[in-house]
């Protein structure tokens, strides 16, 4: 097609950049032929203009659509350029995160620099046995296509792994080894496939090293071939080496680090093992500190060499060996430390007593000075004499580190050759897989011998890989039957020529390194002169006559001639080597002495099966001549290498490329650069250039007719689609030779697809134009119509509404008139009225107002007058009182003036002498005279006194009379006097009283107010204080209301505590029950794989089977089950017979089988021991919780623990007195062996023995008996037997015939039997005690949950009431126990009075039986009757039903008829459901009632073997599967509802109940075939897989149910041809038909429903698994039309469940996960919300499935659109909280813990009919 059709405007192209190499851009306007020029536009909006190369006009190469854009095969891309590679790996690695990605033929793998979670076991097991382009490119694909291939082909494989350092080839290598030991497995018990994984640490510890580029770069090429037998199982491996970089030992470019062994070593010289290698840091040593970065981060050295230590214990490398290994390595660190000075300009010497050569000399066992001579000399050899020649120190130092490089060589050699010895194979070797790990393409700055070699291999490895690919594509085209024309295609043979050819590269190398004088410069000028003017490809330097350049198919390359020789020579002193030769140290000598001398540490003969290992380094077996190094090193690897490629040749060849993505090592980081510089080098251009050559679209006629439909025309579809896709073809592409018609396919050339699909967008985006056009019209007149019937309906509403308004607002008027008229008369009313009666109030107040104030005037008159009165009579008082005062005052100023006047006088005279003697004169007279005087005034003075005092009285009364007239006389003057001064003074007066009157009318005002205000106050107080006082009590209540929530809280919260732990053990129980059963399925395994084991021994022996022979059964049940099987015994004296023929094979075999399976034994003891205590482990954290609890209750219960303790002090009593009863009732277990009856017969009287007299007499009575007849039946019984030896003896003296003989050893026969039933007595009543001990356990647990509940009740309580709550609860409980304990007293008495009655009945039936027995003989086969074994004597009626008789003889027969030769399609198909359980149960029960437990033991061992046996020879076949698990589970619960526990008894009727095992405790029994139960539905779930796996994934994923919905991708997934061919078509009806087969089966066969809804269960967690594990795993199946297909079939799965009433079992929920990810492939992907709505919504999803599905979403057409990385990144910053599995696929061979509820039968077993057709004619009813 023409240019201008293809760019046209908005064409995207690539163009050309220096930074991101190619850029997108897109055209601005169309392009015409002749424009010089494109006007582009780039991404950014930037416009260009792209100039068009004026002598080749190439356009630019034209871009992908979207829709192509991430492909998972490079080659289906229909632009096949290096853009468009580039770019499609580009989106994968960043917004994708898909490492890996096909390229035709090769896988390319990106170094991510991070761990992914993609190499785990289930996604191996998702790979196996998947075709190619099933799934997503992986390198698990890659080996499963190779194993598949060599199982399939039966030819050999190779895995070539190429890449540069750092790419990533050793984990490719490593991982695609681990897919081979996982899938395969091994072939014996060696663990090959281990070991083969074991030797990567030990080749990375020696051979890898820390790069520039890599952390943990493969400095050497190694080619493994894994062997596998004719099973296809490893068997054994061999390892081949290539180039190891020995110069790495002596010297390191800066950040880079020695090989790891070195490190580790100096890391872990502190162990006590490795004090004596006299090491230190790795800064210490000149070999280890020139990178000057010792240490990786993240690597701890110290721990590596623990691994590599282990590894080297795997491989059989012993410790001794190991400790020799390191001496050499550090002796090698040592020798690089030796220092070596000049002597002189010519020669050299080393120190005397240097500490690093006598440390070396110390570990290699070498003399000191021999080793440090000719480390400094050197011998020379002429042709008559010999001598030594000293040599200058650069030659000395070179000598020095030459030794080390060889010692290093040839220690890596012996260590490679040591572990093939480990692992080669012991058998013969069928077929390999190989896997070449070997270095890429390399080209630096500096690039010598070394870049050279590696090179040159990779020139072999790509013209090895051209030829392949472009033979694939021949075949191709041939199988298609198309012209086949010749695609050219580069062709590197003419480098490979000038490399290997005569007289090339390497043939002048070796011929220069023969010249005596022969140096790199003379090399240089020979490469000049003989290919600088011959050959193309060989160019020389313009700036350099030491180097030349070679042309490589990659690049060119520039090597330095400098070195070139030295490397190729490889030169070693003989001197030296001479000396390590005559080394004391064995493993040295070792190192250097022939390989067929050579010993191994492993103590292993190499096998002569397995394959020859080829030697790579070189020679061993040369002579200690001169010519020792006459092999270059160019010439072997020259050598190795074709070999090497002849091995390839040989094989069928996988590519892996792996790809570094940028040089920083970050992680998810691209550089185009790199990347394109990568794609170049290794070869994936070159594979793209060759499909593009041919016809690299491939399209099958249907995906071509489903695809472009829409280009047809109805008239172009014809019935033949094969003619409509030529017929459309024609039309559409004009030029024929754009595609050509295969067999099956169309093959198209290098983008007709595209344009196939711009058509098809064409005619899409037209048809939707014309829609849009046809739809907008359509809703633009429907839009129209609406709104004009809406107007017209607006119109009418609003004229009525217009209407309605103009009448209302009449109405309106008229009534607001009226309205008006009535409400002016009324306001004109109440105006009258109210002015009326303001006149009435205003007379009335007005009339008041003039009364008051008349009252008023009259009370201020008459208040005035009292005033004037108290007034004036208080001015009277006042002025009174002030001339009172007055006189007074006079008066005493008066008398003071008189005083002192007296005084001063009498001091004056008391001074004078003679003054005072007159004084004295005649003083005493003077006193006598004066106390007469005295007296007689005193006597005088009285009278005067007395009439004084009545004068004074009338004076008094006078004066006061005269006072108060002159008062009186005064105020009157005074009024008059003063009149009209006090009028003025009275009127002030007045006027000042007013003022205060006044004044105190304002305070009372004041005072009113205040109080009034102090009242409001005090009233707004009082309601605030109310309402604080309701806001309190509303507190209150709302505290009261709080604590109540918080009880309940509490209540709850402990409620919730107890479900979560109860949940918790749950959870752990259904674990242990899971993992108990896996280990049942381990043992299951262990057995088939010992019994096939058995089968070949036996075969490869050649001696038949011996007859079968019995051996006595003296184990337990378990012990039968487990160790005991028929095939066993049959092969016992077999394996006696065989013991010399095969002493030769692997005996250890069988003892490791063996100890397994004692070890599996026991622990499924220990498991069964778990699982018993666990509920005792929950009752003891629910106890010691509930002590907790009530601790922390304190003294609140104290009250209550004080009644409860006499409470339980009373019950105690009444349970002691209980069981005193019980124990009086309870006698002496060893009298009681013999009881006759059922187990309750004995047990009960084994109670009545020591109350009742008459049953004492009838005991001793029995007991006489028996002794008797065992003293009888004794005789000839060794003395330590012997009960009553005294009585034996004389009784052997009276048997003197046969018969008594015979009679005697018959009745020692029974003894034993009876001694034998005795111990099976006291297990019995043993078990019968634990049995209620559990019981009494179950009821301590109920009584406990009920405690705990009135806990949680009395916590909501108050206080108060709870104290009274418990108490009653627990005197309700007590009361409750007495009655029940009353109960029981009354229920053993009625009991006693019952059987005394049948005791006196049975002991009169053993007299009389006695008596018979002492007249006649018994038969020795009815030992039922015999009294010696009164275990049988009684009997409940004398017509059994329900059992069957066989004889001893037939047990076998049965068997075979009932078990081993019963079809579940033929005769089975009519019989009862579960008839052959009850038929054995029904015979179990005839050997139970004739109490031989032999004949029981060796029944149900029978049985159970059997079943083994069917279930391993059919065990593929789901209707026997399931047939027998019906029956195993129906004989399990025939078990349990006929042992006689009354847990399984309460659906029984009488007659059931009659017809329970009375002899013996079969619960051992029914735990053996739990197990067995287990098996076989493990076995059942096998057969499911296998049936439904091959259809989950074509029925759910790949058939569209819904036609038309999943439209086919355009590419159309290129599958590998050489994949698997075609398989049958499975669609979702095929998977509900097999459902139902399932189903209907399973209920033909009659198997527990609730057992039906546990598979059921399974098979939907099957279907879900395995569909979302491939749709993980397969990113054309994410899209959002497979999301509809995937819930349309997930509704119809439902749907099957609700026809089958399964809907509520947990079913539809194992698909939850499922139906979440479809939903997640619908759901909008783009806004914050969506993301929120995605967490919401993925619960039952990982974050690793989730990221997974958005970055797998991929859409089928242009109107979707991709999940954007920002997105995406927002959902895992979202989930990063979430914790869950970090495990992205499912695990589908996890199967659910099955459990077996009991589920009792309501079929009478008496009425059972035996049919005919099961030839079982020999059983009998009893």
């Amino acid at each position: 097609m023409a240019a201008s059709e293809l760019y046209t405007k908005s064409a995207r192209v690539w163009i050309p950049d220096s930074e991101e190499v190619w850029k997108s851009a897109e055209l601005v306007k169309d392009y015409n032929n002749g424009h010089q020029s494109l006007q582009l536009m780039l991404e950014d909006g930037t416009k260009v203009e792209h100039k068009l190369d004026p002598k080749t006009k190439n356009l630019p190469h034209l871009r992908n659509p979207d829709i192509l854009v991430g492909e998972n095969d490079l080659t289906a891309l229909s632009y096949l350029h290096e853009p468009a590679v580039l770019h499609n790996l580009k989106v994968r690695f960043i917004d994708s995160k898909l490492i890996y990605t096909y390229c035709g033929i090769v896988l390319v793998a990106i170094n991510p620099y991070e761990t992914l979670p993609i190499y785990s076991t289930d996604i191996i097991n998702a790979y196996s046995g998947q075709n190619m382009g099933d799934m997503d490119p992986h390198i698990f694909a890659v080996a499963e296509e190779a194993y598949k291939q060599m199982a399939r082909d039966e030819r050999n494989q190779s895995i070539i792994v190429s890449g540069e350092s750092g790419a990533g080839k050793t984990v490719s290598a490593k991982y695609a080894m681990r897919y081979f030991a996982t899938v395969s497995g091994s072939a014996s018990e060696a663990n090959i496939e281990e070991k083969v994984l074991a030797s990567n640490p030990i080749m990375e510890a020696i051979g890898n090293a820390k790069t520039t580029r890599n952390d943990n770069s493969s400095r050497f090429g190694k080619y493994i071939e894994i062997g596998f037998d004719n099973r296809y199982r490893i068997i054994g491996a061999n390892m081949r080496t290539y180039l190891l970089e020995k110069s790495r030992v002596v010297f390191q470019a800066e950040e880079e680090r020695n090989y790891h062994i070195f490190y580790q070593l100096c890391a872990s010289a502190h162990l006590p093992e490795l004090k004596v290698l006299k090491l230190g840091r790795a800064n210490e040593f000149l070999y280890t500190r020139q990178g000057r970065n010792p240490v990786i981060e993240g690597v701890d050295d110290t721990k590596e060499l623990g691994t590599t230590r282990h590894a080297f214990t795997l491989l059989g490398i012993n410790e001794s060996y190991q400790m020799g290994l390191f001496q050499v390595l550090a002796a090698i660190l040592h020798l690089g430390n030796v220092e070596i000075k000049d002597r002189d300009s010519d020669s050299s010497i080393i120190p005397p007593n240097n500490s690093h050569l006598t440390s070396f000399c110390e570990l290699v066992g070498v003399s000191y000075q021999d080793m440090s001579q000719w480390l400094c000399h050197r011998r020379l050899k002429t042709a008559t004499e010999t001598y030594v020649k000293a040599v200058p120190r650069l030659q000395a130092t070179n000598s020095r580190d030459a030794l080390s490089k060889h010692i290093y060589a040839k220690l890596f050699n012996w260590i490679v050759e040591h572990v093939n010895k480990a692992l080669i194979a012991n058998v013969k070797q069928h077929s390999f897989i190989g896997v070449l790990d070997i270095y890429g393409f390399e080209t630096f700055d500096i690039n010598s011998f070394e870049q050279f070699c590696i090179n040159y291999a990779n020139e072999k490895l790509q013209q090895q890989f051209n030829m392949h690919v472009f033979k694939l594509e021949q075949e191709e085209y041939m199988r298609e039957q198309i012209p086949w024309t010749l695609i050219d295609f580069y062709d590197n043979q003419p480098c490979i020529n000038l490399i290997e050819a005569k007289m090339g590269i390497l043939d002048l190398l070796d011929e220069e390194c023969k010249m005596p004088k022969g140096s790199d410069d003379s090399w240089a000028q020979k490469l000049y002169n003989t290919h600088l003017k011959t050959c193309s490809l060989f160019e020389k330097p313009r700036m350099s006559n030491r180097a030349f350049i070679i042309q490589h198919f990659a690049d060119k390359v520039e090597y330095q001639c400098d070195a070139f020789l030295e490397k190729n020579k490889d030169t070693v002193n003989e001197d030296q080597i001479n000396v390590l030769k005559a080394s004391k140290f064995p493993l040295l000598v070792e190192l250097f002495q022939d390989e067929g001398k050579a010993t191994s540490p492993t103590g292993q003969v190499p096998g002569t099966g397995g394959r020859t290992r080829l030697s790579v380094k070189p020679d061993k077996s040369r002579d200690k001549s001169s010519k020792e190094h006459k092999k270059t090193v160019g010439c072997q690897f020259r050598n190795s290498l074709q070999m090497l490629m002849g091995t390839l040749n040989a094989t069928t060849p996988h590519y892996v490329r792996c790809i570094k993505p940028n040089d920083v090592k970050q992680a998810f980081t691209f550089d185009p650069k790199r990347a394109v510089q990568q794609l170049r080098a290794c070869g994936v251009l070159e594979t793209i250039r060759i499909s593009a050559a041919g016809f690299p679209s491939r399209w099958t006629y249907q995906e071509f007719f489903s695809r472009y439909r829409v280009l047809m025309k109805q008239k172009d579809v014809l019935p033949d689609k094969r003619l409509t896709c030529r017929n459309v073809l024609e039309k559409l592409v004009e030029d024929q030779d754009k595609y050509q018609f295969g067999k099956t396919k169309i093959f198209f050339r290098a983008g007709q697809v595209a344009y196939l699909e711009k058509l098809r967008a064409d005619k899409l985006r037209v048809a939707c134009i014309r829609i849009q056009k046809t739809i907008r019209c359509w809703l633009a007149r429907k839009k129209y119509l609406r709104q004009r019937e809406a107007a017209i309906t607006i119109q009418r509403f609003t004229r009525g509404y217009q209407a309605r308004c103009l009448a209302k607002f009449m109405r309106r008027t008229q009534a607001a008139t009226i309205i008006q008229k009535y409400q002016r008369m009324c306001v004109e009313r109440k105006r009258y009225r109210q002015k009326q009666a303001a006149a009435l109030a205003m007379q009335r107040i007005l009339r008041a107002y003039m009364a008051r104030q008349k009252y008023l005037a009259l009370v201020r008159e008459a208040k005035v007058v009292i005033i004037q009165k108290r007034v004036r009579g208080w001015l009277a008082r006042c002025w009174y009182k002030r001339c009172l005062r007055a006189i007074v005052y006079l008066q005493c100023c008066m008398r003071r003036m008189k005083a002192r006047r007296e005084l001063k006088k009498l001091k004056i005279e008391a001074r004078s002498v003679e003054h005072f003697k007159k004084l004295n004169k005649g003083m005493e007279n003077k006193i006598m005279q004066l106390q007469r005087k005295i007296d007689e005034q005193n006597k005088d003075s009285r009278l005067v006194i007395e009439k004084l005092a009545s004068v004074e009285i009338s004076y008094a009364a006078e004066s006061e009379k005269m006072r108060t007239e002159l008062n009186r006389l005064h105020g009157v003057e005074e009024d008059a006097r003063n009149k009209t001064n006090q009028l003025s003074t009275l009127l002030e007066e007045l006027e000042r009283l007013k003022k205060e009157l006044a004044t105190t009318q304002k305070e009372k005002k004041t005072i009113e107010d205040w109080t009034q205000n102090y009242k409001t106050q005090m009233e707004k107080t009082v309601s605030e204080l109310k309402e604080q006082n309701g806001s309190l009590k509303k507190e209150k209540d709302d505290l009261n209301r709080m604590i109540q929530e918080q009880s309940q809280q509490m209540t709850e919260k402990m409620t919730r505590a107890i479900a979560q732990e109860t949940q918790q053990l749950e959870t752990d129980l259904n674990e242990e029950r899971s993992r108990y059963q896996n280990l049942l399925s381990e043992h299951l395994r262990l057995e088939e794989k010992y019994d096939d084991l058995k089968e070949e021994m036996a075969s490869s022996s050649h001696i038949s089977k011996p007859g079968h022979r019995r051996t006595d059964s003296t184990h337990s049940s378990n012990g039968s089950e487990y160790t005991y099987n028929s095939e066993y015994t049959e092969m016992e004296d077999g394996s006696r017979t065989r013991e010399d023929v095969t002493r030769g094979l692997d005996t250890s075999l069988t003892l490791k089988l063996q100890k397994r399976l004692t070890e599996l034994e026991q622990e499924k003891q220990s498991l069964r021991d778990e699982l018993e205590n666990k509920e005792d482990q929950y009752q003891r954290a629910r106890a010691r919780d509930d002590a907790q609890f009530k601790k922390a209750r304190g003294a609140e219960l104290e009250y209550e623990s004080l009644k409860r303790q006499e409470l339980e002090s009373e019950n105690k009593k009444l349970k002691h007195n209980l069981a005193e009863m019980r124990h009086s009732l309870l006698g002496d277990k060893t009298a009681n062996v013999g009881a006759p009856g059922s187990p309750a017969y004995k047990v009960l009287l084994d109670q009545l023995n020591a109350s009742c007299e008459e049953l004492d007499v009838r005991k001793e009575e029995v007991l006489i008996l028996r002794s008797q007849l065992v003293s009888q039946k004794e005789a000839f019984h060794h003395k330590e037997t012997m009960t009553e030896p005294s009585v034996f003896a004389k009784d052997v003296s009276k048997l003197k015939d046969a018969d008594e003989l015979k009679q005697a050893y018959i009745g020692l026969k029974d003894t034993n039997r009876l001694l034998e039933q005795q111990l099976q007595t006291q297990r019995r009543g043993h078990d019968n005690e634990v049995e209620s001990l559990r019981g009494e356990l179950q009821s301590v647990k109920e009584e406990n949950n009920r405690q705990q509940q009135l806990l949680a009740q009395n916590l909501q309580l108050p206080p108060e009431a709870r104290i009274e709550a418990s108490l009653q609860h627990e005197i309700t409980r007590l009361t409750n126990e007495n009655l029940d304990l009353m109960e029981q007293l009354e229920k053993q008495d009625r009991t006693i009075r019952k059987l005394k009655k049948q005791l006196k009945v049975y002991s009169k039936r053993i007299g009389e039986m006695g008596a018979g027995q002492n007249e006649g003989q018994t038969s020795p086969g009815q030992m039922v009757e015999e009294p010696i074994h009164p275990v049988n004597i009684p009997r409940r009626e004398k017509d059994f039903q329900g059992m069957l008789e066989y004889k001893k003889e037939d047990e076998m027969k049965l068997v075979k008829n009932l078990i081993l030769e019963l079809k579940p399609r033929g005769v089975a198909v009519n019989l009862i459901p579960g008839l052959p359980a009850y038929i054995l149960f029904m015979c179990l029960r005839h050997a139970d009632y004739v109490n031989d437990d032999q004949k029981v033991r060796t029944l149900l061992t029978s049985t159970i073997n059997s079943i083994k046996k069917i279930l391993k020879k059919r065990g593929d076949d789901f209707e026997t599967v399931s047939f027998w698990l019906a029956n195993t589970c129906r004989f399990l619960h025939c078990l349990k509802q006929y042992s006689g526990d009354e847990a399984f008894m309460k659906h029984n009727s009488v007659r059931q109940n009659e017809h329970c095992l009375s002899n013996f405790d079969l619960a051992e029994y029914r735990q053996v075939i739990s197990d067995l139960a287990i098996q076989i539905f493990q076995q059942l779930v096998k057969c499911m897989d296998n049936i439904l796996l091959p259809m989950i994934v074509s029925g759910m994923l790949e058939h569209e149910t819904i036609q038309g919905v999943s439209g086919v991708k355009p590419t159309g997934l290129r599958k590998r041809t050489s994949s698997i061919a075609d398989e049958g078509i499975y669609t979702l009806d095929s998977i509900l038909r097999q459902l139902s087969a399932f189903h209907s089966t399973m209920c033909q066969h009659g198997t527990d429903p609730e057992l039906i809804k546990q598979v059921v269960k399974q098979q939907f967690y099957i279907i879900g698994a395995a569909t979302l594990n491939n749709l993980l795993l397969r990113k054309d199946m994410c899209s959002w039309s497979k999301g509809m297909q995937i819930r349309y079939n997930v509704s119809q799965l439902e749907e099957w469940l609700r026809d089958k009433g399964l809907m509520g079992w947990g079913a539809k929920e194992t698909l939850e996960p499922l139906i979440q990810a479809a939903q997640l492939l619908q759901v909008k992907k783009k806004t914050d919300e969506d993301a929120e709505a995605i967490c919401s919504m993925c619960q039952a999803l990982t974050t690793a499935q989730i990221v997974k599905v958005l970055n797998l979403y991929t859409p089928v057409n242009e109107f979707e659109e991709r999940v954007s990385v920002s997105f995406i990144r927002t959902i895992q910053t979202r989930l990063r909280d979430r914790s869950d599995s970090p495990h992205l696929l499912m695990d589908t061979k996890m199967i659910y813990p099955v459990t077996f509820p009991f589920n009792p039968s309501s079929l009478a077993l008496e009425t059972i009919q035996i049919p005919s057709s099961l030839n079982l004619g020999f059983l009998s009813r009893v």
